[in-house]
């Protein structure tokens, strides 16, 4: 083997032609950690920092066959997932990975940060029993986790601890409950893996409207380390700290809520 040679990541997910969040936001976030980065697209999305203007989204089955084209010619050392838009794409992408050999990282994401759907109603049921049974790691924001579990509220540490234990009833591993929807001057992520307790992943409050993408990032990161053959916990750990310094080192760009700076371990 070349000592050149790089562990293959996969991403699954919409495209962002502004490159804050998605496919282009994965495929930075993997070359940072210095892995290959493959890419499966479910979706081409018309959006900047001040919104989704339109969603497309190829057939389902071509989704599939991308998907078939990479793993049977690729060592693909872990995967994730993002937007998956609608059941019928969820079902094939589940059908494919169904006999995976890799950790899998589902981010479970249904709406952007400016409120537009990027899960069909109906596609709700079908992440919830074809993609999530499949996962290592889950990793829903607050909204997303209320969603899944049908909680109205998820405020104490109480709500916290049963919306994880909902998650993982669902068939995944870990879970690790995203914490920037919160208040506080503390972001506090929740991660539960089975067999142990929750543990607190906390970070300091970054005051920048540069937070598109954080999500897909964070993600993006977890299944970066995963590939490099790190645990869950340490994983997760070491992709919040790489997003606290994208959030730290920003930079405004767009007119809205802006992109987070994915090259930062590589700036002054």
């Amino acid at each position: 083997m070349s000592r050149y040679s790089l562990p293959c990541a996969l991403t699954i997910a919409g495209s962002d032609p502004g490159g804050g969040a998605g496919i282009q936001a994965d495929l930075k976030a993997f070359t940072v950690h210095r892995v290959y980065g493959l890419s499966v697209v479910t979706a081409l999305t018309a959006q900047n920092t001040l919104g989704v203007q339109g969603v497309f989204a190829p057939e389902p089955e071509f989704v599939a066959m991308q998907l078939r084209s990479v793993l049977e010619d690729f060592p693909v050392r872990a995967a994730k997932t993002g937007m998956l838009f609608s059941g019928e794409i969820i079902s094939r992408v589940a059908e494919a990975l169904a006999q995976k050999t890799f950790p899998l990282v589902v981010d479970p994401v249904c709406m952007s940060q400016s409120g537009h759907k990027l899960l069909q109603d109906h596609a709700l049921e079908a992440l919830k029993h074809e993609i999530m049974p499949l996962a290592d790691l889950i990793t829903p924001n607050r909204p997303e986790a209320g969603l899944l579990t049908g909680m109205s509220q998820i405020s104490s540490r109480g709500d916290i601890f049963e919306a994880l234990k909902r998650l993982q009833d669902m068939g995944s591993r870990a879970v690790l409950l995203k914490g920037g929807h919160f208040q506080g001057e503390q972001v506090v992520d929740w991660l539960a893996v089975a067999g142990s307790d929750p543990v607190p992943v906390s970070r300091p409050r970054i005051n920048t409207t540069s937070t598109h993408g954080t999500g897909c990032t964070l993600s993006a990161a977890i299944a970066a380390n995963l590939a490099r053959g790190q645990d869950v916990q340490e994983a997760v750990i070491n992709a919040r700290d790489y997003l606290q310094l994208t959030l730290e080192k920003s930079f405004p760009l767009g007119r809205g809520y802006g992109p987070v700076n994915h090259l930062a371990p590589l700036c002054p």
